[in-house]
């Protein structure tokens, strides 16, 4: 039987597609603050939701324990946390989901043979960040159930750039597998690339960032801040030592956030004229037209999501676009590097 067949590639994409899937359905659940509605974790019951008045109300009691029903959500009745209970339910559903999705057909083409060695080392690279993933979804939400009624903003970037990086890698296995024939490559330009790559993961940490503190509910103007200021003041003064308002501060962390926009359109647009001398094949023409055009739907996005106050929908294609963004950067690496 051949190794590393289509049969490999086709569970691989359908792997980045439930990511996919799963990164849409994570930011409606944040967007919708419904992350810390399951307050427990059950691997395999928690997989049913409540069936009945009882369960339901046992299910609202536990969550009337913690500081976000106690602090913020103690006028909701029992339908209102069954719309916020639906979205972690259905996020965690998927995370179990896409477990399975990459657990059982790799056993199944380990013991028929069809991996190649170097595939099943990185099938198994893949395995530990999926799991890594869905400890650290645990963790995140574990931030929020003791205090303060929000889960920390770290944990929450941690967690989502996890997402990100697990899809980007099985693309870039999967795209192994597609293109197996090495070519000789430009180096210099193939590390530029790696290095706009590094600064959009940066950026998209930083959106985690704002995601995280509620950044994004402040400072509603675009190009400037507010009150005609490119750097508003509240930028370096919220938070003490200085340092700290731009990794704590909302301000500071939204100011980040924006002037890495900047430094990742500039180094992308700087991509593509470097590559007009270089392009041979049509996926690279291909690879670099999608990067740009992304760019610009994603810097679009991203001051609409502003100038409107972050509403739910606008909010999700944002976080979308950035993933798009994300796959058009590593397929454009993967193409200018074999």
């Amino acid at each position: 039987m051949k190794k590393d067949n289509k049969k490999v590639i086709y569970w691989l994409l359908t792997g980045c597609l439930l990511i996919f899937i799963m990164v849409v359905v994570g930011g409606i659940t944040r967007l919708t603050h419904s992350g810390l509605s399951i307050s427990n974790y059950k691997l395999i019951s928690g997989t049913i939701p409540p069936m009945n008045d009882a369960e339901w109300n046992e299910a609202f009691n536990l969550y009337k324990q913690y500081p976000e029903y106690q602090k913020l959500n103690n006028h909701f009745s029992l339908q209102d946390f069954k719309d916020i209970y639906f979205w972690e339910w259905l996020h965690r559903v998927i995370g179990r989901f896409i477990g399975m999705v990459f657990f059982l057909p790799f056993i199944y083409f380990l013991i028929t043979k069809q991996l190649t060695k170097p595939t099943i080392k990185k099938a198994i690279i893949l395995l530990f960040m999926g799991g890594f993933q869905g400890f650290l979804g645990w963790y995140m939400v574990k931030s929020g159930l003791v205090d303060n009624p929000d889960v920390s903003h770290y944990r929450l970037a941690a967690h989502l750039t996890t997402a990100f990086l697990t899809f980007a890698y099985t693309f870039w296995v999967a795209l192994d597998l597609m293109f197996p024939i090495r070519k000789i490559i430009n180096s210099s330009f193939r590390n530029f690339i790696r290095i706009a790559l590094i600064i959009l993961i940066i950026q998209i940490i930083y959106g985690a960032f704002v995601a995280g503190l509620d950044a994004g509910f402040i400072h509603n103007h675009w190009p400037l801040m507010s009150d005609g200021k490119f750097i508003h003041e509240t930028v370096y003064i919220e938070q003490n030592p200085v340092y700290k308002n731009f990794i704590e501060g909302k301000s500071g962390v939204q100011f980040v956030h924006r002037t890495l926009a900047y430094i990742v359109a500039l180094l992308i647009i700087v991509l593509w004229y470097k590559s007009k001398k270089i392009v041979t094949t049509v996926l690279q023409k291909n690879a670099i037209d999608g990067l740009v055009t992304m760019l610009g739907i994603q810097f679009l996005l991203g001051v609409l999501t502003i100038i409107f106050q972050v509403p739910v929908w606008l909010g999700v294609l944002h976080q979308v676009s950035a993933f798009f963004l994300l796959s058009f950067m590593t397929f454009t690496l993967h193409r200018f590097s074999k």
